[in-house]
């Protein structure tokens, strides 16, 4: 039992200490952070449009698009590190479908590109 404590010790404090700051930090935040709220604060901002509107009711397709092109760009990086990593070890079978994956990225974003999402007014 005392080698098994002298073991986990380590990561019991780190635990601890990890919980004991992270609840200074919240708590220091409530207390030292205004609250001053007016009507633009708590307004919408995400979507475009109130929360409690009608659920049915019509809005830009631009929020689509701009959502298609974080996840083109999104995947990319996130497949692209690790194919750059094990590029050594992953021949030319890896190589061309990496290349036929870049591909279908590329149309997505001209279609993006075609479409407008990129031009804002």
């Amino acid at each position: 039992m005392d080698d098994l404590l002298r073991e986990y010790l380590p990561v019991l404090i780190f635990l601890g200490l990890a919980i004991v700051l992270g609840l200074v930090l919240l708590l220091a935040a409530a207390v030292a952070a205004v609250s001053n709220p007016d009507p633009e604060k708590i307004s919408a901002y995400e979507c475009g449009f109130n929360a409690f509107d009608d659920a049915r009711m019509k809005f830009d397709v631009r929020f689509y698009l701009v959502s298609i092109l974080f996840i083109i760009f999104d995947l990319e990086v996130a497949f692209l590190f690790p194919w750059a990593v094990a590029f050594q070890h992953i021949g030319p079978f890896g190589f061309w479908s990496m290349m036929v994956f870049l591909a279908v990225l590329t149309i997505g974003f001209a279609y993006e590109w075609k479409k407008g999402a990129l031009e804002w007014e």
